[in-house]
């Protein structure tokens, strides 16, 4: 077979593969919305489909299951941010762990039943919804070590009181979102602070890890 021949046999397939995958993020744009601030068990995929204008079978056919289909807006939405938080590493220091923890808030601002199922672990247990979780963790560990020491391959001590840090920003955004007394600036600068404590108690164990010196910054 000429290459020629090969390239025109293949052209449909192409544009049926990238049709496919437009229709699939299409979906998963729709579930976000709509799991935004719906609990999993709030919504049948009867509700689904009917609030996303769209026959129940095109759902399971990109995604196989309920499960499969919120599962897929999850690691959608962690993409997000993820992508956000580490972008734009020329900045300083500083203003790289306000950008992630800015990012980081926000995403649990705006998508709180997602954000509620990656730090609870989900219905019951779920070892892909804990896989997520754990990986959003040693995300954001990295993601602040780069930003605090330049690099993220670090001593187990550093790694273990920067975990410490993220385990307790977890608990903190989850009643923030539950109870928001403080707007997101106070709330990020008060996680900032708290982990300039942290830092600091790593460098006082171990040396090796000094924290980054204080910045003054606009209020």
């Amino acid at each position: 077979m000429k290459i020629s021949e090969q390239s025109d046999t293949a052209r449909p397939r192409a544009r049926g593969t990238e049709r496919s995958l437009a229709r699939r993020a299409e979906l998963i744009a729709i579930g976000r919305k709509l799991f935004a601030d719906t609990s999993y068990d709030a919504l049948s995929m009867d509700d689904i489909a009917k609030q996303a204008h769209v026959a129940k079978g095109l759902i399971y056919y990109y995604f196989q299951s309920k499960r499969g289909y919120y599962l897929a807006i999850i690691h959608d939405s962690i993409a997000d941010l993820v992508s956000f938080a580490s972008s734009e590493v020329e900045l300083e220091q500083l203003d790289r762990v306000h950008r992630t923890m800015e990012g980081y808030l926000r995403y649990a601002e705006h998508n709180q039943a997602a954000f509620r199922t990656i730090v609870s672990g989900g219905v019951g247990f779920d070892a892909e919804v804990h896989a997520i979780r754990d990986g959003v963790r040693a995300a954001i560990v990295a993601m602040i070590a780069d930003g605090a020491y330049g690099r993220t391959d670090i001593s187990s001590l550093a790694r273990m009181g920067l975990f410490a840090w993220v385990c307790s920003v977890e608990g903190a955004t989850l009643d923030w979102i539950d109870r928001p007394a403080l707007t997101r600036h106070q709330m990020r600068e008060l996680l900032v602070k708290m982990l300039g404590g942290a830092l600091r108690a790593v460098e006082e164990l171990d040396p090796d890890f000094p924290a980054p010196p204080p910045a003054r910054r606009d209020t």
